[in-house]
């Protein structure tokens, strides 16, 4: 029996209601109809096979088939060929043969041997764990990071701007990293019924992967921009910051749209073979054709580690013209190196390197230590640069500063307002007089600081004592005045 179609049995309810009056032909042996949570298999006569299109699901190929055997006794075969007594037995099916090669080559090298095999899933599962709590973390401190560098001028230059697009295309790769794992956690894995969202949407799955690897290789295109623009920062006498930027933008968000281009052109003929079933490009990353992007984003990571042991020499060598000790020029470049690996990118080596699947442990360390600096990358990012950075600490202090000088101000005005309500109207104009000239003085002070503006309780001194000199030289002229007059008289 030969039923190729993958599209009207892919539920439970349609395998019950399709098959749910069959009777078995009179003197003949039939297997139940069954469903195995991918495809429902026909009543199928003992010693036959059945054969079905592989089901639309991804990692499998829907152009081939795959089989399921009826044993001589009208219950559906086991693994291991053997026959099974249970009536309610589903059999086993060969789905190996619907994967793609790549799947396939994955498949084998996971499931090498069956325990440790699932010890593998269950690592993998809680890596996806630990990835979107580190991403959801990065966003937020991304975004923060942004906030801040937009909102105050102080900050706007050209290694901010840098900063700014590499943020940028980091937020983008999260929202969509983030996107498809909440799409694969809701939709995606139910055994039963139709399955939707954007795994299963062609157009719309290939399309967030198109966006996904532009903006990754974005990323990486502004990390190589970012070690260029401190390597001369640091290395070359006369840098002129501001002239290169037009040329940052189109190296940074330019060039990853021609690679991507070529990529997505490449694997779009790759994975839509003449055939009217498509599917999404699942495993696209284990094909050799996934090097037209990662071959440059490995190039930048070597070009920025060579920019990297450039700037920690030159940072080696002005140490050493300060006269400082050996061990203080060891710690300071090494604490360069750790701040400038993230920024740089030079982390995101460990993921071109091949995963250690044979071995359980291996694949652990791996697992948790590079889903760790991926995830958490955006954080640790948005800290150096943005959260620990002096200029925004500066920026943050004044900000913070003038708005309790405004609130503290604006309470001593109530409080002052609620006293002066129940004094007569020449102490109010008294009290109006002094706020209007000790407030501005607070803020010249706040944006001026260090300069010849007397404290308020100074001020107030001083304002004192020209009152007490004014009262005495009245007295002093009514003095006169009047032993003027007592002589006339």
């Amino acid at each position: 029996m030969d039923s190729l179609n993958a599209n009207g049995n892919n539920t439970r309810e349609f395998c019950n209601i399709q098959y749910k009056h069959f009777v078995a032909p009179f003197g003949e042996l039939y297997c139940n109809p069954v469903w195995d949570s991918y495809l429902c298999w026909p009543p199928t006569k003992a010693s036959t096979t059945t054969k079905q299109r592989c089901p639309f699901v991804d990692g499998f190929d829907t152009t081939k088939s795959v089989e399921k055997k009826c044993g001589y006794n009208g219950r559906w075969e086991a693994q291991n060929g053997t026959n099974m007594n249970e009536d309610l037995f589903i059999g086993w099916a060969n789905y190996t043969t619907c994967l793609t090669p790549e799947m396939l080559w994955l498949h084998y090298r996971v499931y090498n041997n069956n325990v440790e095999g699932e010890m593998k899933m269950e690592i993998a599962e809680k890596t996806r764990t630990l990835e979107f709590v580190g991403l959801s973390i990065s966003l937020v401190a991304l975004l923060a990071s942004l906030v801040i560098f937009c909102r105050f001028r102080s900050l706007r230059n050209t290694r901010t701007r840098i900063h700014k697009n590499l943020f940028v295309a980091m937020v983008v790769q999260v929202l969509i990293r983030l996107m498809l794992y909440i799409d694969f956690a809701i939709y995606r894995r139910k055994p039963h019924g139709a399955q939707r969202g954007i795994g299963n949407t062609p157009v719309l799955c290939e399309a967030s992967y198109v966006l996904l690897e532009y903006v990754k290789t974005a990323m990486f295109m502004w990390m190589f921009i970012e070690g260029l623009f401190l390597h001369n920062m640091v290395t070359v006498t006369i840098f002129q910051e501001t002239s290169y930027y037009r040329m940052y933008r189109f190296v940074g968000w330019g060039c990853p749209v021609l690679m991507t281009s070529a990529w997505a052109l490449v694997m779009a003929f790759y994975y839509h073979p003449k055939s009217k079933f498509l599917r999404c490009w699942s495993g696209y990353n284990l094909s050799s054709y996934f090097w037209i992007l990662e071959g440059p984003r490995f190039a930048v990571i070597l070009l920025n580690f060579l920019f990297l042991l450039n700037i920690i020499r030159v940072l080696v060598v002005k140490l050493r013209q300060s006269h400082t000790s050996e061990i203080e020029q060891v710690l300071k470049a090494v604490r360069a190196a750790v701040v400038l690996l993230p920024l740089l990118g030079i982390t995101n080596v460990l993921f071109m390197i091949e995963a250690p699947l044979d071995n359980v442990n291996k694949f652990a360390v791996w697992s948790y230590s590079t889903h760790f600096l991926r995830s958490f990358q955006g954080l640790f990012i948005a800290t150096l640069y943005c959260f620990l950075n002096g200029e925004v600490r500066l920026a943050l202090d004044k900000t913070i500063a003038v708005y309790l000088s405004l609130r503290g101000g604006d309470l001593q005005t109530r409080r002052q307002s609620t006293f002066i309500g129940c004094q007569p109207q020449r102490v109010t104009s008294v009290i109006e007089v002094e706020e209007e000239e000790t407030r501005p003085t607070e803020l010249l002070r706040l944006c001026f600081r260090g300069g010849n503006i007397p404290p308020p309780s100074q001020s107030v001194e001083i304002q004192e004592q020209r009152d007490e000199k004014g009262e005495c030289a009245l007295s002093r002229e009514r003095g006169s005045s009047g032993a003027g007059n007592g002589e006339r008289k």
